[in-house]
């Protein structure tokens, strides 16, 4: 195993990790295209479903006291649906398809957020159903589950503390309804890289003291504009990727 790929795998999820502290969302997106240096697409979706995971887990730790217990209850058991579906599905689309749905996601899901802006739509509180399970649903595909989760959550929750600790226990309930479906599907693979799961997850979770520095400092609308620059750039190189996998191009 490359020991200076490790390495700035792990300078990348470091900072990744912090980033999404203030935006909410966005590691899967950035740890993505790393794992994909040393995976294929769909034992890469579940390796970076553990580090997200972990993640989630110390930032729920760190933030536990700003959630607000009404936005989770109101997602409720439609994340969780999702989420089951989603990964069920996963396993059984190809590695090319799979990419392809990734870059799709990568760049529909952050306009919506863009949009939401402009357009200042409020849904109803009955949609957080909508808005639960279809953030499942992508999380389990894909890993990409937070965009769509800020289109509903962001509106209800404008402190941002509350918004990142409510958004991070949202993440980890998918992320611990996901998890056990891929390692039925993708035990071994998963099991095999068990030295870059450590190092990851270490990394990811050290990012997530800093990203509550930049939490209480930085302007959100900055980082938040960053990330979705970078997720949506990155579904279009994998749409590219996976046009060249399927003989389109």
């Amino acid at each position: 195993m490359d020991v200076m790929l490790i390495i700035i795998s792990m300078v990348i999820t470091l900072i990744a990790a912090a980033l999404t502290v203030p935006a909410g969302f966005g590691l899967a997106t950035m740890l993505t295209p790393v794992v994909l240096l040393w995976l294929p697409p769909h034992e890469a979706i579940a390796v970076v479903a553990i580090i997200h995971g972990a993640h989630n887990a110390w930032k729920l730790k760190v933030l536990r006291s700003s959630i607000n217990i009404d936005a989770v209850k109101r997602y409720g058991w439609a994340l969780i649906l999702g989420a089951i579906i989603g990964s069920l599905l996963q396993s059984k689309i190809p590695s090319n398809p799979l990419l392809l749905v990734v870059g799709i996601a990568l760049i529909i899901l952050p306009l919506l957020s863009v949009t939401e802006k402009w357009t200042k739509l409020r849904l109803g509180e009955t949609e957080d159903r909508i808005g639960g399970f279809g953030s499942g649903f992508f999380g389990g595909l894909t890993g990409h589950q937070g965009a769509l989760r800020a289109l509903f959550l962001q509106k209800r929750l404008p402190d941002k503390m509350a918004y990142a600790a409510t958004a991070s226990i949202l993440a980890l309930v998918v992320d611990l309804t996901r998890i056990p479906i891929y390692i039925y599907f993708e035990g071994r693979g998963i099991m095999d890289e068990y030295i870059l799961i450590i190092a990851l997850v270490f990394a990811a979770i050290m990012g997530v003291q800093l990203g509550k520095k930049w939490l209480l400092s930085w302007k959100e609308s900055w980082i938040r504009t960053g990330i979705l620059i970078a997720i949506v750039g990155s579904g279009f190189m994998y749409m590219y990727e996976a046009s060249k996998g399927l003989g389109w191009i």
